[in-house]
């Protein structure tokens, strides 16, 4: 069996985890679970970094212990993990007892090997960063990230000869074009390269800090934050005799952002070879979440809470607006606005639609047994052929951590069953007793769904397994291989029961803004209370926001046309808006378009208006229209969308 190891960097423990973390985790959590779709084994490593400067002053702020500080913000990145239904394997800390026995063996491996010296050495220390800059690396005398002084220091101190790997760093590189990705990062750090490398402080002296894992060598020296915290990647392998050392370093992949480039892409490969040990596999950079456009800050009050987002609006549809939303290797905006939009379009109208419609009719036709098909038509093998290009497009993107264009391909075959449905007319079928026909249609959209549920997995494991479950599928499908799987088509056993119905994804609608917190020195219960306005009559003719949101508007597909006997201005109209059925509509536009003109067109229907009866005949809905010069022209969406989709 193959293997596949990721891993998340160590979250730094001065701060509460935030959507970075989050982001980062759910990335890892879905690549682990997606590698486990292939019917890989696969070890997946998150955790906590817990040394340095910044631990020691953010304890003191927060009047504890550097201890004391770690275990409680360390237990939080813990705590989260099971409310963002993470499957990580370990999660490592680096002040566990073997995390600190590895690192001294690396260090003495690496002091015994020649290349950890012990030299003077003077430069300007930004605290924030716990590193050394070069006069040249600093923008107007600040450091760039902090945008303040560092601190000119003059100390003894040890250093890892990290100049002497540079030239096999730059070979290593170009010779695997691989091992950073996307490659855009790979261009930046073969940017770093053309530089000449400094060697690097990697030791701390216990006069200035004493927080940190001892040099095993000289017991007057702490390890440099960086030097400690990346070694956990093979402390928790159980380096160097450990089985899992053995069978999963080989193939490790780190996942990191952007910010923690260097440290990844040269630090550690330097440092690997130093010590004999082989290079990690892949290095995979992401960009950052902005809101209005700005890096998140808890100084600028920006940051967004993961579990808020989870608790608002499910976090299944949460990790899929992450997942979707950003074009992994570039920075992504985040608002509630964004993700209100994607989940209500894709997950309520596309997915949640299907899953609706297509459990209604096989209860409806077939008594809630997936039907046998029969022989299959162009339109069948069509659909078929699409949904195994749509799902090898998402595993060939997932294998590269491509997973915005990876679900965008696989909504092709979520949207295309929309409209297999659409063409096919189940319901006109059953209506003209073509039991065999009407089969092979429920059959073969049946079998797309189960494509569907399967391959979102990763992404969505709940709501995922809950699909599955509707088609009386395993609700766990790791161990399967979804690549091989696809390509069969025809798993989906005649007879099984699915559900009656689906509904995983409601519509969302963005949460209002809070009321404004009491100022400082007020309480809520002192709060001044507003005046009462005066009551004013009702203007006429204005509605208001609340009015507005009663009005359900839904595109729809008109799928037949025909006059009303004895109503020169009326059509029947048969329109499909997503449901079971069709809608039938009565319509005042016969004096504007002919039957054939309007049959295929997509128009915009009031479709929680009250049925009733316009010349005996029920009508259960409204079309939209707009008098221009030209005449009468329907209201219709820019391009096609999926019937069902809503107005807003």
């Amino acid at each position: 069996m193959s293997r596949y190891y990721i891993t998340t960097p160590i979250y730094y423990v001065n701060a509460n985890p935030h959507l970075g973390h989050a982001y980062t985790t759910i990335v890892a959590d879905c690549v682990n679970r997606f590698h486990r779709l292939l019917g890989q084994e696969t070890f997946f490593l998150t955790g906590t970094d817990e040394h340095g400067d910044k631990i020691v002053q953010a304890a003191e702020d927060a009047g504890q212990s550097p201890q004391e500080y770690v275990d409680r913000i360390s237990s939080k990145f813990q705590q989260q993990l099971p409310d963002l239904n993470i499957s990580n394997d370990r999660f490592i800390r680096t002040t566990d007892s073997d995390h600190k026995d590895c690192v001294q063996r690396f260090l003495q491996q690496v002091y015994d090997n020649g290349d950890i010296y012990f030299g003077e050495y003077g430069g300007y220390y930004c605290f924030g960063c716990e590193r050394f800059y070069t006069e040249k690396e600093l923008v107007d005398g600040l450091c760039p990230d902090h945008l303040k002084p560092p601190k000119y220091i003059e100390e003894k101190n040890y250093f890892f000869r990290m100049q002497k790997y540079q030239d096999w760093l730059v070979q290593y590189i170009q010779d695997n074009p691989g091992f950073i990705q996307p490659e855009r990062y790979r261009n930046e750090v073969l940017g770093m390269l053309r530089e000449p490398l400094d060697d690097l402080c990697i030791s701390r002296p216990k006069t200035r800090l004493t927080w940190g894992i001892e040099l095993p060598f000289d017991d007057r020296y702490v390890t440099y934050v960086w030097f400690d915290a990346l070694i956990n990647y093979i402390t928790a392998l159980g380096w160097p005799d450990g089985d899992r050392y053995r069978q999963f370093w080989p193939v490790a992949h780190h996942l990191v952002a952007k910010d923690i480039l260097k440290p990844h892409a040269i630090f550690w490969p330097t440092m690997l070879k130093a010590a004999g040990l082989e290079p990690y596999q892949g290095l995979h950079v992401h960009g950052y979440w902005t809101v209005n456009e700005t890096k998140m800050s808890k100084s600028l009050g920006n940051v967004v809470a993961p579990l808020t987002m989870r608790d608002t609006y499910g976090l299944d549809g949460f990790r899929y607006f992450l997942l979707r939303e950003m074009q992994f290797g570039l920075d992504a905006s985040f608002s509630e606005e964004g993700l209100v939009a994607r989940f209500n379009a894709d997950l309520a109208n596309d997915l949640g639609n299907l899953f609706n419609r297509a459990l209604a009719m096989t209860h409806k036709y077939f008594g809630g047994r997936v039907p046998s098909p029969g022989a299959l038509e162009d339109e069948d093998h069509a659909i078929r052929q699409l949904g195994v290009r749509a799902v090898q497009g998402y595993v060939d993107s997932g294998k590269s951590f491509a997973f915005a264009a990876g679900l965008r391909q696989l909504w092709d075959l979520v949207r295309g069953l929309n409209k297999y449905i659409d063409a096919t007319a189940p319901w006109t079928l059953y209506k003209a007793g073509e039991t065999e026909r009407l089969g092979t249609v429920m059959y073969t959209v049946l079998e797309g769904m189960r494509q569907v549920a399967l391959a979102l997995w990763p992404v969505m494991p709940d709501a995922s397994g809950s699909m599955l479950q509707q088609l009386g599928q395993p609700t766990d499908p790791s161990g399967r291989n979804m690549e091989e799987d696809v390509r069969q088509w025809d798993i989906l056993a005649v007879g099984t029961e699915v559900a009656k119905k689906s509904n995983l994804f409601p519509r969302q609608e963005a949460v209002a803004k809070k009321e404004e917190t009491p100022s400082e020195g007020q309480s809520g219960k002192n709060k001044p209370k507003k005046q009462a306005s005066a009551q004013k009559e009702p203007e006429t003719g204005v509605a208001s926001f609340e009015d507005f949101q009663k009005v359900e508007l839904l595109v729809g597909t008109i799928l037949a046309a025909e006059p009303v006997a004895k109503a020169d201005k009326l059509l029947q109209l048969q329109v499909d808006v997503g449901e079971e059925e069709p809608r039938q509509v009565v319509s005042g536009i016969a004096e504007h378009f002919a039957p054939e003109a309007v049959v295929g067109q997509q128009v915009v229907v009031v479709a929680n208006l009250k049925p009733r009866k316009v010349f005996g005949i029920l009508s259960q809905g409204m079309i939209l229209a707009v008098h221009a010069e030209k005449g009468l022209q329907l209201v219709q969406p820019g391009g096609a969308v999926p019937a069902g989709s809503r107005v807003s």
